[in-house]
């Protein structure tokens, strides 16, 4: 029996396990990889404290090395079930293991958006990515296609132009939401196109990606890119399918927690980072609700 499992190897689970283990609880944590959101997007990190520019692979292995230096239990598995039943929490894991505790965060953050269109699921995979970190070394001297008009997709575009030989940044429509500085740096980048009112259509290939229709919706004609990949970064979705219908959730699925201590609508249960149904996503605050969620579990406990 634990005193507390936390779900998730993302900032917030990771900094919810620090401060677990320094209030001396018996802690398990699972993640199937630790990085999150984060370690998807192959980015500079210029706005967490004390630690000027960094990249975002550089920071996470910074948080998982620091977590290891503590004792805290740690299972690389999936989960795929959670329930309560006379005060105790049990967690199946796709492993098919079976874990009781008394506590748990959930900082399982989110899952990246679908395009739902032909093509996406048959070539996932084989050309159409999400993770820029994983994958942009593949496409070196390829024209590539990024979908979306946000932080992400720019962040992603850039990256991308350290490996492909062209990047289209395929935006849905007129709105360009990426900040500024963003803007500024993919303008002075000549591999980089941004197009607006493209509405993407259909990914083609033969084992891979070879070909993206979208419709110009200015000129209302259909346009054929020849290219070798597709990276998706049109925002995400928490990931909350392991919670079925235990905890209350808002409009965009996220678990809604209480803003003080950010406790869900089951008692014993908490939720950090960007799962929970707070405004603000960022990976600094993430870590900040890590901490809040274990601080108050060691409260919780102690009252019991």
């Amino acid at each position: 029996m634990y005193d507390l499992v936390i779900i998730g190897g993302g900032p917030a689970g990771i900094t919810a396990g620090l401060y677990s283990a320094r209030q001396r609880l018996k802690t398990l944590l699972i993640t199937k990889t630790f990085g999150g959101q984060v370690a998807r997007k192959s980015v500079h990190i210029e706005n967490y404290p004390g630690l000027g520019i960094i990249s975002s692979m550089d920071l996470i292995q910074k948080f998982e090395k620091d977590l290891k230096n503590h004792p805290i239990e740690i299972k690389n598995t999936i989960v795929s079930g959670i329930k309560k039943d006379n005060n105790i929490i049990s967690i199946n894991t796709e492993s098919g293991e079976k874990i009781e505790t008394k506590t748990v965060i959930i900082a399982s953050g989110a899952d990246p958006r679908l395009l739902g269109i032909p093509g996406e699921k048959e070539f996932a995979g084989k050309g159409v990515s999400y993770c820029v970190a994983c994958d942009g070394p593949i496409f070196v001297g390829k024209d590539v296609v990024v979908v979306g008009g946000g932080n992400s997709a720019f962040e992603a575009a850039l990256s991308l132009s350290n490996y492909a030989n062209k990047i289209y940044i395929l935006i849905m429509g007129t709105e360009i939401r990426a900040d500024s500085i963003n803007q500024n740096k993919v303008k002075d980048n000549n591999k980089i196109e941004v197009v607006t009112q493209a509405e993407i259509k259909e990914i083609k290939g033969d084992k891979f990606v070879n070909e993206v229709i979208y419709t110009d919706n200015q000129e209302n004609k259909d346009v054929n890119l020849k290219v070798s990949g597709l990276f998706v970064e049109i925002g995400s979705q928490p990931a909350v399918s392991f919670t079925k219908d235990l905890l209350d959730l808002n409009d965009k699925n996220e678990i809604v927690v209480d803003s003080k201590n950010l406790r869900t609508s089951v008692d014993g249960i908490w939720a950090a980072g960007d799962v929970n149904s707070l405004l603000f996503k960022q990976i600094v605050i993430a870590a900040g609700e890590g901490a809040i969620a274990a601080m108050d579990v060691s409260n919780y406990l102690q009252k019991q």
